[in-house]
């Protein structure tokens, strides 16, 4: 927001109600899978770390400007990402990595 003008201001405080419904949507979703007649609870979760995603999305892009922030912020935020996929990769694939005890003869 370099230039104040009430044209700008108008346009950027009309995005961040749309963002802030958006979430406020996203809140209500996820409150209403919570309270769904789903069989699965692992359907129920995914449901709703799905939309939790979404809107968290939504309040780093628009709400905590990251949109507009520089190339190299952006590249570190990437990496950032792919880091804590790898983690979680690695977690769940050493979550099978056990030791076997092996009888004696």
């Amino acid at each position: 927001m370099d230039d104040l003008t009430p044209s700008n201001i108008s346009a950027y405080t009309k995005r961040c109600f749309l963002v802030l419904l958006g979430v406020l949507c996203g809140t209500l979703a996820m409150v209403a899978a919570s309270f769904a007649p789903l069989n699965s609870h692992g359907l129920k979760i995914a449901l709703i770390l799905a939309v939790a995603a979404v809107n968290a999305t939504l309040v780093a892009t628009f709400l905590m400007h990251i949109v507009t922030e520089r190339k190299f912020v952006l590249i570190v935020l990437g990496f950032t990402v792919i880091f804590f996929v790898a983690l979680l990769g690695l977690s769940s694939l050493g979550q099978f990595d056990h030791p076997r005890i092996v009888a004696p003869k």
